[in-house]
């Protein structure tokens, strides 16, 4: 132990008063602005709680809930906070809790302060939540500099924000953890607007066409200084410790008999992550193993782990799975799960499925196997026949039967086409612009068109994402049923392609019809892996050789081993077979160059046939054709290696090119190619009267519907013609 003389320890002292403190340490360094937003319930004003006086004001419809904050509307509410805010700063930190509506438009600033010029910004520091960042800038978006992560803000959840700015460094923050760092942020805070700035807002942009926030926000503050990590995790630990105490519920959890799907954030939002105790019984993603058939029930305990930034609370769930059922009750439970679809009007081949539950196995009879075989392929004659089909149902040696009757409507008789249909959607800037539009030709000219049900969608989603895009209609090879299928996605309010391609459906929309007019409820069928981050555009080709639809879309695909899809990957196409657009094959890639493509059409002529397919890979000097069409052909429709006909289709007439849709006119030997510009026109049409040549020109005159996306043109004839313009355009 060193000694230290008492008579020197006052004049220590002074030596350690005279030792300056770091300025992210300094005593009483509060906020300079701190809005609490929680302590009332009406007015106009937003208390400044730190005691400098610089109080905001409130326009707009002011939402006050008390202890939830300041409500946001979206169109009208936002807070002012007093100019020269960020006077004289080279450091800053704003911190601040924020819900975003899950109809939130975009692009919006969570806050802005900088100055405005005319229509544009002109130097600010801002927040947004698509993608998450904060950027600073003296002029406008060319010069911004960003501290991001690359994917989207969670909405209609309460989530803690803080960026932090000082010495050329900006760290942003999420629930008290770092998410994004910028080592070289070379505008500091003081310098926008030389200290002056006179449009400081929570809640609005400095641009004035973006959009205002529609949410809600309390506890805003601002420091003139960075704070350390630490003092960050403690301005967020009450917020965190909301977060996890939220409700987390697995239901009832015994004698289960399926997986359970275990969530992966409570119902606030906190994530939480799964360990079992015996994974033999249930996996740590919900995977369960059903004991042998006699043995007891597997039990196990699962453990939650709920998370919010540092705080972090654990909860336990016992669970016991329910034994295999023993031959004679496996085969009974087996034989009640059968489901055949539409038997009361066959128009089509049917699944007749050959395994069932519990490992069974089924067979089938047809008690006229000249319209329906065992096998479920159907013959139609003149007139309507009722054939009883037979399932036995076996394991072991149980087994049992069950007898469906199908009725098998006559073959229609085949009308020559008199028209188009036209089915699209318009694009994600309006709120109903994803959903299913129909024009109509006039009379059978497929460049000129007239817009259905006065504009209005014909169909709109109430599953999923809410959201139509890339309607595509496919007509059986009878002639008498369509099935109408669509991308499920919504864009409109949220804007984060990247997750729409991590976490987006693995689904899509299918419609039925034997008129065009009336359509089923729509369901939802999922056809990707689940290895998929998304499905897109989604369209049908009829293969003959198959007796089955092969169905194909975009897929990005992530390792078996990233279940959150958090890796790089690119689109390729993949496909399925159906019969009845229920039960499909397993999925499996149709197209994959290395790189991304997506939206591909098929057409046939004689005995090949013709792909079309985006190149989606961003523009360069390797690869010039990107953001166009290319073309292919193979005489075999599954084939994986196409011949090359041609690409850059659609180049020097669009800016940029996407969703091709091909079709044959109904008057002479040519083709019609529309191809999307995205971000432009929509659709521009193309034609040609050879498919082999790769060459596309322009229609010299064309009047399509407004604003026409991603879509199908289906050959109608009169009557159906006559239908559609009677069901949704009467007297016309």
């Amino acid at each position: 132990m060193v000694a230290i003389n008492r008579a020197l320890v006052p004049l220590l002292s002074l030596l350690l008063l005279a030792v300056p403190v770091p300025a992210s340490a300094a005593p009483g360094s509060g906020p300079l602005l701190h809005y609490r937003l929680t302590e009332t319930t009406s007015g106009t004003v937003a208390v400044d709680s730190s005691g400098h006086g610089r109080h905001g004001t409130v326009a707009g419809a002011a939402g006050w809930t008390g202890a939830q904050g300041l409500t946001f509307d979206g169109t009208s509410t936002f807070v002012s906070a007093p100019a020269n805010l960020m006077a004289g700063l080279d450091a800053i930190t704003v911190s601040f809790d924020v819900k975003v509506d899950p109809a939130q438009a975009t692009p919006y600033f969570l806050y802005g302060f900088g100055n405005t010029s005319g229509a544009n910004g002109n130097g600010y520091l801002f927040a947004t939540g698509d993608h998450l960042r904060t950027a600073i800038t003296t002029g406008n978006w060319s010069g911004e500099q960003n501290t991001q992560r690359s994917t989207r803000l969670a909405r209609g959840v309460w989530k803690h924000l803080t960026y932090t700015q000082a010495d050329g460094v900006g760290v942003l923050y999420e629930d008290g953890a770092e998410i994004g760092r910028n080592t070289a942020v070379t505008v500091t805070p003081g310098a926008i607007g030389g200290g002056s700035t006179s449009a400081n807002h929570l809640g609005r942009s400095l641009y004035a066409a973006d959009k205002l926030l529609r949410g809600a926000m309390r506890d805003f503050r601002v420091y003139d200084r960075a704070l350390e990590p630490a003092e960050v995790a403690e301005l967020a630990r009450p917020f965190n410790e909301e977060l996890v105490a939220g409700a987390l519920t697995l239901g009832d959890t015994t004698g289960l008999t399926a997986d359970l799907a275990l969530p992966a954030t409570n119902a606030l939002g906190a994530t939480v992550a799964w360990t079992s105790g015996d994974p033999s019984v249930i996996s740590d993603r919900g995977v369960i193993t059903r004991p042998a058939p006699g043995a007891p029930p597997g039990r196990a305990v699962l453990t939650a782990v709920i998370g919010a930034g540092p705080v972090s609370r654990t909860a336990r769930f016992r669970v016991s799975v329910k034994p295999l059922p023993r031959d004679r009750a496996a085969v009974a439970e087996a034989t009640a799960a059968i489901t055949l679809h539409d038997l009361d009007a066959v128009r089509g081949d049917l699944t007749l499925p050959q395994a069932g539950l519990y490992g069974t196995t089924i067979s089938w009879r047809s008690s006229d196997p000249r319209v329906i075989t065992p096998s479920g392929e159907v013959h139609r004659g003149r007139h309507t026949a009722r054939v009883r089909l037979t399932a036995t149902v076996t394991r072991g040696e149980a087994r049992a039967r069950r007898t469906f009757t199908a009725t098998v409507l006559p073959r229609p008789r085949p009308e020559p086409f008199a028209g188009y249909l036209f089915s699209y959607f318009t694009g994600e800037g309006t709120a109903d612009g994803e959903q299913v539009h129909f024009a109509l030709s006039r009379g059978d000219d497929p460049l000129h068109w007239d817009e259905l049900n006065g504009g209005a969608p014909v169909l709109t989603s109430t599953l999923g994402e809410k959201g139509l895009r890339d309607p595509f209609i496919i007509r059986s090879p009878e002639g008498d049923k369509f099935y109408q299928i669509a991308t499920d996605l919504r864009i409109y309010g949220n804007g984060d392609w990247d997750a729409a391609q991590r976490h987006g459906s693995r689904s899509i929309m299918v419609w039925e019809s034997v008129d065009l007019v009336h359509w089923t409820d729509q369901r939802l069928v999922q056809v990707s892996p689940e290895t998929a981050g998304n499905t897109w555009a989604p369209e049908a080709y009829y293969d003959t050789t198959l007796g089955a639809y092969v169905v194909f879309w975009a897929s990005k695909l992530y390792a078996p081993g990233d279940p959150q899809h958090t890796g790089d990957s690119y689109n390729r196409m993949m496909f399925a077979t159906t019969r009845d657009f229920h039960t499909f094959s397993e999925p499996r890639v149709w197209k994959d160059p290395g790189y991304s493509v997506i939206d591909s059409t098929v057409i046939k002529d004689g005995d090949t046939y013709y792909r079309f397919t985006k190149d989606e890979r961003n523009p360069g000097s390797s690869n010039p054709c990107s953001k166009f069409i290319i073309a292919e052909r193979s005489a075999t429709l599954l084939d994986t290696e196409w011949d090359f006909i041609a690409e850059c289709i659609g180049s020097g007439a669009l800016a940029r090119g996407e969703g091709p849709l091909v079709f044959k006119s109904n008057t002479e030997r040519k083709w019609y190619l529309f191809v999307d510009e995205f971000g432009g026109r929509g659709y521009v049409p193309f034609e040609t009267t050879d498919l082999a040549s790769g060459v596309w020109t322009v229609s010299p005159d064309y009047a399509l519907p407004s604003r026409p996306r991603h879509g199908t043109v289906l050959p109608v004839t009169a009557a159906e013609h006559a239908a559609l313009r009677a069901a949704y355009s009467p007297g016309s």
